[in-house]
């Protein structure tokens, strides 16, 4: 059961702990006048929060199907509050470089406790319930910036992780007395969760496809908001770290939209949502093109870019924890390793993009990405045989599904 205050919970758990990835993003150009670093250099600190995500959601997230999640989270969130304190004191690039792998490392708790969520709900309101958590979790993924910004214009960047190590060490004690007891977890070896992870990946065509999907879309969000705060700090606009920070509440219309995709999920509409949202995020980002001069295409764009990836994650995310409940932690890992997987290449390419051509080329590298995105889509819509979940088989380590996606 997932009671109103249960769902609130994990709702700031997951905003939190996800925040954590994301606090760098208005910082980059104060990380670089500070640490003495190029401003392309510097946005591989989003890039390294990014990389250990991935690490952590591989080797760290696949336990939630073994351990007691009551006792698994708490301790991550307290190894993810020492990794920070370690980023607020780093003397020079190469420490705050180790430190930002190890928080997105230690962050994926929150990737055990969507699952978990999904596990707790009833099935009528998993969608809404799943949904509802991820608003919280983009809540805290847009205030992060918006923090962050004013946090470091105020002191310093440094404070920034300090007081996040603070907010993850209170968090995790809350949740260690709060989280609801579970039944004993099966007996599965650490190697065969590792193992069957690429087992459901290889068995579910659903799961690949919205893999893909969160992988290309999550790209295209990462080219945009790594490059954002060079845009904002040079010619036409000079903001000051403060004001880019309040650029993040412009994603604030794709926090909100998650509970109601969540509704359309448990409805059945995943797929002309799914299309829907891809074809407006191509859009966006064509209008976010006329940024470079003109501040009102640059947030309308931003707003509804937030929006549509989004609801595509929410979809992909709805349809996926149909294949096997009792894998949903596993089946979870073979999505956002993914997902985090075109975020990390996104970030990484950002940079490069933006020392070739600027706004230009960073635009021109975000409709590559979405319309990708966008063109595979349409390729599935076209062809029979895509899947949603179909009969699962509980205990078994693939179940592969067969029947029509909506």
């Amino acid at each position: 059961m997932m009671p109103r205050g249960r769902v609130a919970l994990f709702a700031l758990a997951c905003g939190v702990t996800v925040a954590n990835l994301y606090y760098a993003q208005p910082l980059l150009p104060l990380i670089s006048k500070d640490l003495g670093v190029p401003e392309g250099r510097t946005a591989l600190v989003v890039t390294a929060a990014q990389v250990g995500y991935l690490l952590g959601l591989f080797f760290l997230v696949p336990l939630g199907d073994r351990l007691i999640r009551r006792r698994l989270v708490p301790f991550v969130m307290a190894a993810d509050a020492l990794c920070l304190l370690a980023a607020s004191v780093a003397p020079h690039f190469t420490v705050l470089m180790v430190a930002t792998v190890l928080v997105g490392l230690c962050s994926t708790s929150a990737m055990i406790l969507v699952p978990f969520a999904a596990h707790l709900a009833d099935p009528d309101r998993k969608g809404r319930v799943t949904g509802t958590i991820m608003s919280g979790l983009l809540l805290g993924v847009l205030l992060a910036r918006v923090l962050s910004g004013v946090l470091a214009q105020l002191t310093s960047w440094r404070t920034v992780y300090l007081l996040a190590a603070a907010a993850m060490a209170l968090l995790g004690l809350l949740l260690y007395l709060r989280l609801p007891a579970e039944d004993p977890r099966p007996a599965i070896s650490y190697h065969e969760l590792l193992i069957s992870v690429a087992r459901y990946f290889r068995a579910e065509p659903l799961l690949r496809l919205r893999a893909a999907y969160g992988g290309l879309v999550f790209a295209t969000f990462s080219v945009i908001w790594t490059s954002l705060a060079f845009l904002l700090a040079g010619d036409p606009y000079n903001y000051s770290e403060g004001v880019i920070g309040l650029f993040g509440l412009f994603g604030v219309a794709g926090a909100l939209a998650a509970t109601l995709s969540g509704h359309l999920a448990d409805r059945g509409w995943e797929r002309r949502v799914t299309g829907g949202c891809l074809a407006l995020l191509v859009v966006s980002v064509a209008l976010m093109g006329l940024g470079a001069h003109h501040l009102a295409p640059l947030i309308i764009g931003l707003v509804l870019a937030d929006l549509a990836i989004q609801s595509v994650h929410i979809q992909n995310q709805q349809l996926i924890f149909g294949i096997d409940p009792p894998a949903r932690s596993r089946i979870n890992t073979g999505y956002m390793v993914t997902y985090f997987f075109g975020g990390a290449i996104g970030s990484a390419t950002a940079g490069a993009a933006w020392q070739f051509d600027q706004w230009a080329g960073v635009i021109t590298l975000g409709l590559m990405y979405a319309g990708a995105a966008l063109l595979l889509w349409i390729a599935t819509a076209v062809r029979p045989g895509v899947s949603r979940p179909g009969v699962s088989h509980p205990g078994t380590p693939m179940s592969p599904s067969t029947t029509a996606e909506r």
